[in-house]
């Protein structure tokens, strides 16, 4: 496994792959069994394995929430060199925003809600980074989890528009024994957080409405941001301990 942290240098490299297939899942690191599913996948469908470690800046509209990500790059390479991962892109952001943050994509209607509404900028931001990283990893396939539903769909509207050439993949989120969907942030909760936060998917799947589920969530404890329908999915934003957690599922 090769780890790049220069784009001209990968560029380059890229440039001897063709005629190979090219799987590539982007991640913000912190890794766990839902990245590592897609992992496999990626592996088990393509020649070649990329994976992309990159917290992205200007996806975060909070700063104390881009100060206390978490960042194990050490045990994150270890996982990835376990899961048969060619090439690991992991460079710093003057790497990747050369002119800082001068050019953006917008899309008119799909950051309106959701995340767009209550995360100003964040799905402006997903889109950019998401959009660099297609052009430079030129992937046959990227692998995106179903537990960020919005950002998956925002993407996949995204490669259509712009005609990009990577089919962009939808795989099914990853859960614990408790239902609690496996995320990066997880790891900031507390163990009464943890069994606590289990009630989230609990709840998004047996609440009669939108407007019973919020009260429940409030009633476990949980600050709401939202709960609403959407696309065929029950969808939710919810804080506890200090930490957002996001969750969405099938409605009936």
């Amino acid at each position: 496994m090769t780890v790049w942290d220069s784009v001209s240098a990968w560029r380059a490299r890229r440039l001897a792959m063709e005629g190979q297939s090219i799987g590539f899942v982007p991640t913000m690191g912190a890794l766990h069994r839902g990245h590592a599913s897609l992992v496999e996948r990626c592996r088990g469908e393509n020649q070649i394995a990329v994976v992309s470690i990159f917290v992205n800046p200007a996806q975060f509209n909070d700063p104390r929430d881009l100060d206390r990500y978490p960042r194990p790059l050490a045990s994150d390479l270890e996982l990835l060199g376990q899961l048969g991962v060619d090439h690991v892109l992991a460079p710093a952001a003057a790497e990747l925003y050369p002119h800082g943050y001068a050019f953006h994509l917008e899309a008119a209607g799909c950051t309106d809600l959701m995340e767009g509404a209550h995360r100003p900028g964040f799905l402006q931001g997903v889109m950019t980074i998401v959009m660099k990283l297609l052009h430079l990893v030129s992937a046959h396939r990227a692998y995106f989890g179903e537990k960020d539903f919005q950002q998956l769909r925002t993407v996949a509207a995204m490669a259509e528009e712009f005609f990009l050439t990577t089919e962009i993949v939808a795989c099914p989120t990853v859960r614990a024994p408790s239902g609690l969907a496996e995320s990066s942030r997880n790891r900031l909760l507390s163990a009464a957080g943890l069994e606590t936060a289990a009630c989230l998917y609990r709840i998004l799947t047996t609440a009669a409405t939108v407007e019973k589920a919020a009260e429940a969530l409030r009633a476990e404890g949980l600050s709401v941001d939202y709960v609403e329908e959407h696309w065929g999915r029950r969808f939710a934003a919810a804080w506890l301990e200090g930490v957002r957690l996001i969750d969405n599922v099938p409605i009936g």
